[in-house]
């Protein structure tokens, strides 16, 4: 008779508990086995003391007396140093997601990244453009500015109007000497031409 050192699945319905066994490889799963050799509660952390129990004699007396351990068995009591750990190949490209898949896993993540990018430039956008009550700031401020600007502007151009009019009536101002000068010279040359024919009828006399 072939045996097996196996689980024995009992607990209720998606609260699963284990009973570790020593069975008959004809057995069922939940039928009838020889004798229980540990539990394994899955429901409880992986560190915690009660998830694998063993009874380290008896599965030793049972691996002596040629007893074979399933897969998960076997790594309980690999973990617990009863056997060497077993090795396990690499597992097939089936385990892999397939190309579809992973065409799907790609425009995922493509559309997130578009998304996440406009959700930054909106952000961005936001933060540079002003508010409501920034823009109307804005413009009183512009429309007490203007007329302060005009006046700047006006009495710039008053002042180079006067500049303009000063070198003009300096220019006035020398011209009238000049004139004031020709006027004085003509009177004078008006009594000479009356003393030259004085002196020629002095002369004729």
């Amino acid at each position: 008779m072939s045996t097996k050192i196996r689980l024995s699945r009992g607990g209720a319905k998606k609260r699963p508990f284990y009973r570790i066994v020593v069975a008959d490889t004809r057995s069922p799963r939940d039928g009838r086995f020889i004798e229980r050799v540990g539990t394994y509660n899955p429901m409880v952390a992986k560190d915690h003391p009660e998830r694998v129990v063993l009874k380290e004699d008896r599965i030793k007396h049972w691996l002596a007396n040629g007893a074979l351990p399933t897969d998960r068995v076997a790594r309980f009591l690999g973990a617990a140093d009863i056997i060497e750990k077993p090795v396990y190949a690499e597992q097939t490209k089936q385990h892999l997601p397939r190309a579809k898949t992973l065409e799907r896993i790609r425009e995922k993540e493509e559309a997130e990244k578009i998304t996440q990018e406009n959700v930054a430039d909106e952000a961005e956008a936001a933060v540079a453009a002003p508010s409501p009550a920034e823009e109307a700031k804005a413009e009183e401020v512009k429309a007490e500015e203007a007329p302060a600007k005009e006046a700047k502007a006006e009495e710039v151009k008053a002042e180079e109007a006067k500049a303009e009019e000063a070198p003009a009536k300096e220019a006035k101002a020398e011209e009238a000497p000049a004139e004031e000068a020709k006027a004085e010279e003509a009177p004078a040359e008006e009594t000479k031409a009356e003393a030259v024919p004085a002196e020629e009828e002095k002369k004729s006399d």
